[in-house]
């Protein structure tokens, strides 16, 4: 029997190959009985296809056309999407197996050893070509993610809120809830964005990040489904885990905020922290948004002399004048508590009493040299605004 005779033979039998391929995938492939009546007749029509085509290709004269990508082109691109590359690898094996066992009967025996060297060739070719279409399909995932989550940090960025970044954050398989925090820092000297999602990932960690101007931002928090451990957030361990993706020189930590709404003016609040931590070169790493607000407020930052003036003046001067005059004075005292016991009539206890209730309130000591640079300029700005305009 000659090649052409066994290639017919094959083409009229080519329909009842495809319907027992499917028939055979549905018995041996349990989560191909599970889909969709839709994506089972794509599955359907792709295997017939491929076995229209490796027929069309046995019947050609050496040497034969090379296998491409065409054999999928049938299905929709989004069927990558619900069928991973394993699975379409068992469908390619059982299809083979299924023709080779009909082989010697369809084609005679005579081609029988033709065809099956044929179909180990095609098999291999079309194997390659599943490849192909998986690498192309993940390498446009790849750079549409990397634009999407681009578009979702500067909206985080921005001091207008956005309402359709948790619909954008939750394509990119963002599922944090709550506990969410911000870190700001210098990028590394090599990229290793792909090796922070690794550890991300492994550690079941949800983290947005990217390079905003001169600073790579991370907002990480714990994945639905992470262990019990982790929830609520361990920032200590959240931060063991992303800090040395980030370059040298300071690093910035602000949150834990609840979803991405309250995220993004962390994230706004932690970017213009970054840029004047150099201020305070013996600064941790990471250093709290809020320790740098002497440093903010400084710079010229919108809100945060506001803040400074809230936190220290106007919550002292409404709740006792008299521990704005006793910080004022022992700050001026250069920290004496006899100094400022002299300058105030009263005794010592009672400067320390008053100087414990004054870190109780605004959760700073005026013995700390950080808190007591705080509070000074606190103290400052407060009696400028409520000094009388010349």
């Amino acid at each position: 029997m000659t090649r052409n005779e066994a290639a017919r033979r094959l083409q009229r039998a080519s329909g009842a190959l495809a319907t027992a391929a499917t028939a055979r995938m549905d018995e041996r492939l349990p989560w191909f009985r599970e889909l969709p009546a839709d994506e089972r007749a794509w599955v359907s029509l792709v295997a017939q296809t491929g076995i229209a085509a490796f027929v069309d290709w046995f019947g050609h004269e050496a040497p034969r056309p090379a296998v491409t990508v065409d054999v999928f082109d049938t299905a929709p691109r989004d069927l990558a999407r619900a069928i991973s590359l394993e699975q379409t690898v068992a469908m390619v094996r059982c299809t083979i197996e299924l023709i080779e066992e009909h082989v010697p009967r369809i084609a005679g025996p005579e081609s029988a050893d033709e065809v099956l060297a044929a179909i180990l060739t095609y098999s291999r070719e079309v194997a390659f070509a599943a490849a192909e279409v998986y690498a192309r399909a993940a390498e446009a995932r790849g750079a549409w993610d990397a634009r999407l989550e681009a578009l979702v940090l500067d909206g985080l960025l921005k001091s207008e809120p956005d309402p359709s970044l948790p619909a954008r954050a939750a394509a990119l398989g963002w599922s944090a809830d709550a506990g969410v925090i911000i870190l700001v820092g210098s990028p590394p000297q090599e990229p290793v964005e792909d090796s922070l999602r690794r550890s991300a990932h492994h550690h079941r960690i949800d983290v947005l990040s990217g390079l905003h101007g001169r600073t790579l931002v991370v907002i990480a928090g714990a994945a639905t489904g992470a262990p019990t451990s982790m929830r609520p957030l361990d920032h200590a361990r959240i931060i063991r885990v992303l800090e040395p993706h980030f370059g040298p020189g300071p690093l910035v930590l602000a949150g834990p905020a609840i979803g991405l709404a309250e995220a993004s003016a962390h994230a706004i609040t932690a970017r213009a922290a970054w840029q004047v931590a150099h201020a305070w070169p013996n600064a941790p790493r990471p250093v709290a948004a809020a320790e740098l607000l002497p440093e903010r407020a400084m710079a010229g930052e919108p809100g945060a002399r506001e803040a400074l003036v809230l936190e220290t003046y106007r919550l002292l001067r409404d709740t006792d004048p008299v521990l704005i005059a006793t910080a004022a004075v022992f700050l001026e005292q250069t920290g004496s508590l006899e100094g400022t016991a002299r300058a105030l009539f009263v005794h010592v206890n009672t400067v320390r009493h008053r100087l414990q209730r004054i870190e109780h309130l605004t959760g700073r000591s005026p013995t700390d040299p950080r808190d007591a640079l705080a509070l000074r300029l606190g103290l400052l700005w407060g009696r400028l605004e409520e000094s009388p305009r010349l």
